[in-house]
């Protein structure tokens, strides 16, 4: 009986210190735990309620985590967790405002309404039947590749706009043209003509500086451009993985713009450009809380005007729009955006950007230091800081706006278009064939 005892004893021990083991291992990772589920719980939301799609795995990338999530719930709340109990997170949909990771319901007032009748867009007739224009779209579908390759390239929509009318169109199976898809970074294109809507009404210039009360130091000479051209200097980490700051942002913060303002600088502000959608995400919380609009700016400056009536973009727990990542529209709406940015800002005969904004937004940033060479007032430029062009093949004025994954605005002033391409493409090279669908769209357009 003794010995039994002290078995047991011994076993109770052994089970103490493996639970101990196990805690201690659960908070040192809880934090990059937390990135898998809020990522999960976001895109389920989401992907159902925003999407209108029901199977939200298929917007999921490949990660050590997935099997071992449990989702639950359809936006009220969308619940993740690790095997049903562990770092549990929580997205809440909100109507005309989308997603939204918090602990409870965010408090973010009523999203203004959006009239489709300004976008001449939304209720078009689908393009009349072309044999060369529909050959050129097979071929950024895949039709010419295997099921497997095909797959991989994982295109969902193509629109064609020519001289501001829809001449090629088509979409994947399980999406049409009312389905919202999500834009990822092409949002930043979207929050540079934002500010445009806001410089033209006189709340805000590019050479504001003094942003962020708590910036004391250095920080207080960022500029509104420097956020948009990414040149502020704070310090950052684009890479998509679990616990880096895009990600820690993205699915740990409930004050997005906070968490950036607080970070340190790396560099002079001005002198580096460094690809951040920290810094994206700060614009538009400086934007909102200047405007007193909240979640509903995107919506009151230029959603609205527009007429796209099925954008959403989604804010943080604080009532932030992310505008850096989190827009979506069908792309139709993503068609209007590229061509409002080609009419330069004119929408049914109303100038909503200031003149000549679209060639500053164009215009290359000039820095000694880049890892993003092209990159201009958060749109790219196919003309490079060298002089020589990102895409030979292409016109040299093309600009477009890029999203994760494969999401596509590409506009050829000089041939008066706009190329929406979207998709699920996290392996496959689809910037080849975007670029070679624009090329044969422009031949197949004459």
């Amino acid at each position: 009986m003794r010995l039994l005892r002290r078995a047991i004893s011994v076993v109770a021990l052994l089970a103490l210190v493996v639970i101990g083991v196990f805690a201690g291992v659960y908070r040192w990772q809880q934090p990059i735990l937390l990135t898998g589920t809020g990522y999960a719980a976001h895109n389920a939301c989401a992907v159902t309620q925003v999407a209108g799609r029901d199977e939200p795995a298929t917007d999921l990338p490949e990660n050590p985590l997935v099997p071992y999530l449990e989702v639950t719930g359809a936006g009220d709340p969308t619940t993740a967790s690790l095997l049903g109990a562990l770092s549990r997170q929580r997205a809440w949909f909100t109507e005309g405002f989308g997603c939204t990771l918090s602990r409870e319901r965010p408090e973010l007032g009523s999203a203004t309404p959006i009239a489709a009748s300004a976008n001449p867009f939304t209720d078009a007739a689908a393009p009349e039947p072309d044999p060369v224009m529909d050959e050129a779209i097979a071929r950024a579908f895949g039709d010419d590749l295997d099921e497997a390759d095909r797959g991989a390239l994982g295109t969902r929509a193509i629109v064609v706009v020519k001289h501001g009318e829809l001449v090629g169109e088509r979409y994947a199976d399980g999406f049409d043209a009312s389905t919202p898809q999500l834009g990822w970074s092409m949002s930043k294109s979207v929050t540079d003509l934002i500010t445009g809507v806001l410089v033209k009404r006189g709340v805000v210039a590019l050479d504001d500086d003094h942003l962020v009360p708590e910036w004391t130091d250095a920080r207080a000479d960022i500029t509104i451009e420097q956020l948009l051209r990414q040149t502020s200097g704070l310090e950052w980490d684009e890479t998509y993985d679990l616990g880096t700051p895009i990600t820690r942002m993205l699915y740990l913060e409930p004050d997005m713009g906070g968490y950036v303002a607080g970070l340190p600088l790396a560099h002079e502000p001005g002198t580096v450009q460094q690809y951040s959608s920290g810094n994206t995400t700060l614009l538009c919380d400086i934007l909102a809380e200047r405007t007193g609009l909240g979640a509903d700016l995107p919506r009151r400056t230029l959603l609205g005007p527009l007429g796209l009536s099925s954008a959403v973009v989604e804010p943080d727990a604080s009532g932030t729009p992310v505008c850096s990542s989190y827009m979506w529209a069908t792309p139709r709406d993503w068609a209007a955006i590229g061509q409002f940015a080609l009419q330069g800002g004119d929408w049914n005969g109303a100038q909503l950007l200031p003149d000549g904004w679209m060639a500053e937004a164009l215009t290359p940033t000039e820095v000694d230091e880049t890892d993003d060479p092209g990159l201009a007032m958060s749109w790219r430029t196919n003309v490079l800081p060298d002089g020589s062009l990102r895409w030979p093949s292409l016109p040299e004025d093309t600009f477009y706006a890029s999203g994760h994954d494969g999401q596509k605005v590409v506009v050829v002033p000089s041939e008066q278009l706009v190329v929406v391409r979207m998709g699920f493409t996290p392996e496959a090279d689809h910037t080849a064939s975007e670029v070679r669908l624009v090329g044969d769209v422009i031949a197949a357009l004459g």
